[in-house]
């Protein structure tokens, strides 16, 4: 019987309005699309460093060229002001094309490493060798971003990439699948599946050489299981909920300007969005009082002058109504924004940012992570309780500190058990790949970005190199005689002040014991 694909329509979140139709891919067209790519693999992977980076380049100037209609496409399928489809999927994608053009030579060519004393003579090196086929599953929050980074470091390593974009912006999926298609990459190198969880359960049971997954910690669980029976390696990345936390010291105006930002930008939809902030007591109310302030101040909608946009997936309002409601109940207080009730309902899906007091760790808005434009704001007396209100949660991928105490900052930093620290600033180390990305705890398994954003890619080659001149190691058989001088050789080598003469004598001991012929 003939598998029946419906096709998709495409509604904006912001406006309502249909924004196109999407063909998904058919589950029984998956082997054939692993197929493809292992035979795909045997060219590509034979290809030398430069020649990839070739393709990079290409891609990297004609998403320049296209910038404008990127974000427009983003911008329509997310729901998100089109400035931050620039500033935060765009500009972060390109940049780490860039990073890789520039790095990817030094990072992945065969290394020359140090060889022990013991093993004179010898050569030996590391080796980074392509896994094969990657499996790419990326989310809806950043759709451009968080599917291209993981795949582009993919490629660059030399092995081919199925992709299966999410199912909740389609738009942006078959957008990255032609910039790859018009950029000239070679045929099956990179293949898109689209569809919704079905399809992302058959392309995992297909025994991928490597699985990068971006997304719900839930889904990251059922993932890892399938890929533990198969002994698949696999990078995790998934939720957070992280603290920011505020002393009497920082400079207020600049820490509720970044609360602010890395509460609501992407409507809260952020991973790495600041969930939790706790403000030491003395300044407490000042700061409330300014963050409110300002929260007024913001505009929502879909024009360039607005800030913030619309919520992305429907079925996260529901999750981010029922954190609220929760905490209402139990006393929280609304100091900014609307109660769920308030917010309307139908085609377009805008939660207005929403500050709330009086909250405390019994509430699900404090340990659960909300994913919207929410901010809870707590007040704290001591260095040592927020550093464990801040480490008493399941998850751990980012966190900040505010405070002009450089020693005092480092610290509190260096005390959170977290992924990432920033340091008088919010969410930014997701965007400097010269360092790693993912978290601690509940937040994933995995890091990637910088070199080893390529090397997790690889599997790492030991190679030792000897010139094959000799007829024996000292080492190898016949042991006879041999055990004394080794004695003497290794504590000799091995203590405070070796005498080399000593281990000259011992080791030329041994290289004549080698030689000589056993007579029996």
């Amino acid at each position: 019987m003939e598998e029946i694909q419906e096709k998709w329509e495409a509604f904006s979140p912001a406006t309502g309005e249909k924004i196109g139709d999407l063909e998904p891919t058919p589950l029984s067209s998956i082997p054939h699309l692993y197929t493809k790519s292992r035979q795909s693999f045997q060219s590509w992977s034979k290809l030398s460093i430069s020649e990839r980076l070739y393709h990079f380049r290409q891609l990297r100037l004609l998403m320049v060229k296209r910038m404008d209609e990127i974000a427009e496409v983003i911008s329509k399928d997310t729901g998100k002001v089109k400035i931050e489809a620039l500033v935060a999927d765009i500009m972060p994608t390109i940049d780490a094309i860039k990073h890789i053009e520039k790095h990817a030579n030094k990072a992945l060519s065969t290394k020359k490493v140090g060889t022990p004393l013991l093993l004179i003579g010898k050569k030996s090196f590391i080796e980074f060798m392509p896994r094969g086929t990657v499996l790419v599953i990326s989310p809806w929050n950043y759709p451009l971003q968080l599917a291209m980074v993981p795949i582009l470091n993919a490629l660059a390593a030399g092995n081919t990439v199925i992709a299966k974009p999410s199912e909740v912006t389609p738009l942006v999926g078959v957008c990255i699948e032609n910039l790859f298609v018009e950029a000239g990459f070679p045929k099956d190198t990179i293949q898109f599946a689209h569809g919704g969880k079905e399809l992302g359960a058959a392309l995992t049971e297909q025994k991928p050489d490597y699985i990068f997954f971006t997304g719900s910690v839930r889904t990251g669980k059922m993932i890892g299981e399938v890929a533990a029976k198969q002994l698949i390696p696999t990078t995790l990345e998934l939720g957070g909920k992280d603290p920011m936390i505020v002393l009497r010291d920082a400079n207020l105006e600049r820490a509720v300007n970044g609360a602010l930002w890395g509460a609501f930008t992407n409507s809260g939809q952020v991973c790495m969005s600041v969930e939790r902030v706790y403000v030491e007591r003395p300044v407490y109310q000042e700061f409330l009082a300014l963050l409110k302030e300002k929260t007024r101040s913001m505009r929502q909608g879909t024009e360039l002058k607005d800030d913030i946009g619309s919520m992305t997936f429907p079925a996260q309002v529901d999750i981010v109504a029922g954190h609220l409601e929760d905490a209402l109940n139990k006393g929280a207080i609304l100091e900014s924004g609307k109660e769920p009730k308030e917010w309307g309902t139908g085609e377009t899906h805008f939660i207005p940012p929403i500050i709330l007091s009086n909250v405390d760790h019994s509430m699900r808005i404090m340990n659960e992570e909300t994913f919207g434009p929410v901010l809870p704001v707590v007040p704290f007396d001591s260095e040592e309780e927020v550093v464990a209100l801040a480490n008493g949660s399941e998850y751990g991928l980012n966190s900040s500190v505010w405070t002009i105490d450089k020693e005092k900052a480092r610290r509190i930093a260096s005390q959170l058990v977290t992924g990432a620290v920033t340091i008088n600033d919010v969410l930014v180390t997701v965007a400097n790949h010269h360092l790693p990305f993912g978290g601690t705890k509940q937040s994933g398994i995995g890091r990637y970005h910088g070199e080893q954003g390529m090397k997790i890619f690889c599997h790492e080659k030991a190679i030792m190199e000897d010139s094959g001149r000799k007829n024996t190691e000292i080492q190898w058989y016949p042991y006879e005689g041999k055990y004394t001088s080794f004695l003497s050789l290794f504590q000799n080598y091995f203590s405070s002040k070796p005498n080399w003469f000593e281990f000259g004598k011992d080791y030329l001991k041994l290289i004549k014991i080698s030689k000589a012929k056993r007579k029996d």
